[in-house]
Order: C-alpha cells, then sequence, then structure tokens
C-alpha cells in the first residue's frame, strides 16, 4: 500500500509557522529519536533560515544509544545546530534545552531582552510534553493521537524566555515511503492511513536485519524466522492471537507487535541511522 497523510489543518499549521518565525530567535525542532529524518519537516530548514536550531530527540529511551550518538554527532556539524537526545517527560534532560537556548543566543534571556523560541514538530513526537515540562506546569494538551495542538500559543517561561507553541506539522507529499513506513511504525500517523499488517510486516523485517538478538530474546525464539510472515505468524501463535479454525490473527497479532516495539519492550530500537541518509538528508540507499 502507499501511505498519504495530509489533514487540511496541517498547511493551517505552515501558515502559522511561517508568520511567527521572523519573531523568534532560535527554533526548538522537537523529532523522534527512533528516526529524526522521517520525523523531521523539511520544509522547516526554509522556514526558519539562518535562525539558530536546537533538534530535540526525544524519546531517547526508547532509541539504541549507539545510533543516537551518531545522530547528535551529524547534527552537531550543521551550521547554527545542535542536537540533544532527551526524554520529555524528565525535567532533569529537559533543562539541559534552556541552557543551550542562552549559549546559542548570547545576547537574548537578559533583563530587557527576552529570548523567544519556537518550538516546532510534526504530531506525536511528545512537543506537547516538553512544552509542559520545560514550564513545570500542564499548559499544552497532551494525547496519544496526532494532532492534539491545533492553535498557537505563548508561554512565558518566568526566566527570560518565551516559547511560542505551534500546531503539529507534516509535509503534503510522503514521497519516500521507507520514511512513511517508520512514521506509521512509531504511532505518528494516523491509523486511517495505514495497514496494520503491511505495517507490521515491514516492522518485522527491520527487526530480522538489524535486531535479531533482542527479537529473539523477547519472544524466546530457539531459531530465526525465515520471513517477516513467518515472524508475524509465530508471534501471534505463541501469543494466542487466533480465530476460528485455529488461524492467525493477522490484525491482532500486528497491532500487538507494533504496541510492544513502541513501547520499547522490544528493546532500544532506531528506524534509520546518519548512514542511510548519505546525501544531505536525501532518499536513502
Amino acid at each position: 500500500m502507499t501511505i498519504e497523510w495530509f489533514p487540511g489543518h496541517m498547511a493551517k499549521a505552515k501558515r502559522q509557522i511561517a508568520e511567527v518565525m521572523p519573531k523568534v530567535d532560535i527554533v526548538i525542532e522537537v523529532l523522534d529519536a527512533r528516526l529524526p529524518v522521517s520525523s523531521s519537516n523539511p520544509l522547516l530548514e526554509k522556514l526558519r533560515g539562518h535562525k539558530p536550531c536546537i533538534k530535540v530527540l526525544n524519546k531517547s529511551d526508547l532509541a539504541d544509544p549507539a545510533v543516537t550518538k551518531s545522530w547528535v554527532a551529524y547534527f552537531d556539524q550543521l551550521a547554527g545546530v545542535k542536537a540533544l537526545p532527551i526524554e520529555a517527560s524528565k525535567r532533569s534532560t529537559v533543562g539541559q534545552i534552556t541552557t543551550l537556548c542562552r549559549r546559542m543566543v548570547p545576547n537574548r534571556g537578559v533583563p530587557g531582552k527576552t529570548l523567544r523560541a519556537m518550538v516546532v514538530g510534526i504530531p506525536n513526537v511528545g512537543k506537547s510534553t516538553l512544552i509542559n515540562t520545560l514550564a513545570g506546569r500542564k499548559i499544552a494538551r497532551v494525547g496519544d493521537k496526532p494532532a492534539i495542538t491545533t492553535c498557537p500559543q505563548q508561554i512565558d517561561l518566568r526566566n527570560g524566555i518565551h516559547l511560542a507553541d505551534t500546531p503539529g506539522l507534516l509535509w503534503p507529499d510522503i514521497r519516500n515511503q521507507k520514511s512513511a513506513y517508520r512514521l506509521a511504525v512509531t504511532g505518528a500517523i494516523g491509523d486511517a492511513a495505514m495497514d496494520y499488517v503491511d505495517v507490521a510486516l515491514y516492522a518485522a523485517e527491520y527487526l530480522m536485519k538489524h535486531y535479531p538478538k533482542p527479537l529473539a530474546a523477547r519472544y524466546k525464539f530457539q531459531d530465526a524466522p525465515e520471513s517477516a510472515s513467518e515472524l508475524v505468524d509465530r508471534i501471534g501463535r505463541s501469543r494466542g492471537c487466533l480465530i476460528a479454525g485455529g488461524q492467525l490473527d493477522q490484525q491482532r497479532t500486528s497491532e500487538l507487535l507494533l504496541r510492544e516495539l513502541r513501547a520499547g519492550l522490544i528493546g532500544r530500537v532506531s528506524l534509520e541511522s546518519p548512514e542511510d541518509f548519505p546525501e544531505k538528508g536525501e532518499d536513502e540507499s
């Protein structure tokens, strides 16, 4: 299948970001640490121009730490960009963001000179959780479904920094289907735009290739499955995901596999690495 998803309010979000961008000093882009390029918005680079940017690699507790380290090095070599792995709900890691903002914009954030930061990110990367943690109070709505934030907000952190929160933003045409599938695996794409069975088979194939040991440990395999479909079948049968006549319930099994992968129960898994994007983040090999 082809995954396509661009709700109408996303076009409005793009316009809102373009309107606010000239008024901010720094951009805080929230990414999913498991797929930093696929969870970024290519339009943002054009919109922000030369403004400094912090690439916040959220959900780093779910990502492969070695791959995350490579991503930090990858982003840090870009002009005006710094990467920071965090867990959005943990104040101890989120607090580093304000320190980095002051370092990257040293002439702001002092009495009489408010440091203005914009927080952006595609749906379901943890942007609202990050804002609430930064503010120390519940301001942004948080949910496990895409597009919870629907209008811009201005938040005073009471430390010389103001945040401009914007709706989630996803590009209108997901041309790279590998990125689309990766987003679907993590739950960043709505259920109506994806086929659970199809996405689970993609995830199974990826796990067999890149994380065979954690996969075997989680599902107690003595020998490796020969194909993604066999992997899904064995998982389903071991968990009792069957229908009448002993047939595999593919939908239920697929939902189970994706749910456990998203929760980190299979282990810390990254779905892409810098090596997948040798030409400035263009189509991977």
